[in-house]
């Protein structure tokens, strides 16, 4: 999903990684197979508020505010709608735009301290509660609730973040949220689309893709786009990775293999191509007798 973001405080890049992935996920989730686009504003809470008394007369601040662009039959949500979904393509974001969400952060952090658990789940939880509204789902009916909710937990959990913590990432998850990296992929010189997605040991999930340059030498993997942005928000320690493209398996190169093996010597390499194509192997496989740290210091693996 394409998140068209606009940022009016400062906000943890963490937080941003994460309500991607989130985004991503809930239009797996939902089996909406067609590209789409969410305009997020994150604010403070005189900005929420003067939004929330001027379009729906509440005086006061609040968490997240959703504005649809469709008018969904009721009991249809998103994975239903192709048609209406359609009618909402903007050429310009290539995208079927799905509407407006606006955010408060200082409601984010209020609200994990309240609540008891990370900034990190709320910011996702948030995010999550108002794509499901931009998908058409609602809470105001009990029953109405009851799929919301179910919903909402179905995403968290597929990401690491449901409400009680133990929830895993699958396989299969970690792949599709690598074929959704894929879409983002700059490659216009070798036509060769990359993405891919990084579970870290915490259960955060960081995806990139191929970048390439005229320059061909400055082009970079989808895997080291992953691995990087995950060191520089703080993340060392990592269990999987998932790779995907479209016509070929696409195995890590050398560089890859060498920049991952630093961190995760014993990483579980997943790829997948084409027609739902897939497999599996150990780093270790892919980069026997690799060199890292430990051999620096006399102390191979």
């Amino acid at each position: 999903m394409k998140l068209l973001w606009q940022m009016d405080v400062p906000v943890d890049p963490k937080l941003i990684t994460l309500m991607q992935t989130a985004a991503d996920c809930a239009l797996l989730q939902e089996g909406v197979l067609r590209p789409c686009a969410v305009s997020v504003r994150l604010c403070g809470d005189e900005e929420i508020h003067a939004i929330n008394r001027e379009y729906r007369q509440v005086d006061r601040a609040t968490d997240v505010l959703s504005f649809p662009t469709i008018n969904y039959p009721q009991g249809v949500t998103a994975g239903k709608a192709d048609k209406l979904l359609r009618q909402e393509l903007d050429d310009e974001v290539d995208a079927c735009m799905l509407g407006d969400l606006i955010l408060s952060v200082p409601h984010i952090y209020a609200q994990a301290e309240e609540y008891g658990h990370s900034p990190m789940r709320e910011a996702a939880y948030l995010l999550v509660h108002g794509i499901c509204h931009l998908m058409g789902y609602d809470h105001i009916e009990p029953e109405d609730q009851r799929s919301m909710r179910a919903m909402e937990e179905k995403i968290l959990s597929a990401i690491g973040m449901s409400r009680d913590g133990e929830s895993t990432v699958t396989d299969e998850t970690l792949l599709s949220l690598a074929r959704e990296a894929m879409k983002r992929s700059y490659s216009p010189y070798s036509h060769f689309a990359v993405g891919a997605a990084l579970l870290c040991a915490d259960g955060r999930i960081y995806q990139g893709c191929n970048i390439e340059n005229a320059a061909y030498g400055l082009a970079n993997c989808a895997e080291r786009t992953a691995l990087f942005k995950a060191v520089s928000e703080g993340a060392t320690e990592f269990t999987a990775i998932a790779i995907a493209a479209e016509n070929a398996a696409p195995w890590p190169c050398g560089a890859c293999r060498q920049a991952l093996n630093e961190f995760a010597p014993d990483l579980r390499v997943l790829v997948t191509w084409g027609d739902g194509q897939k497999d599996e192997m150990n780093l270790k496989q892919l980069l026997p007798h690799g060199f890292g740290a430990a051999e620096l210091n006399g102390k191979p693996y």
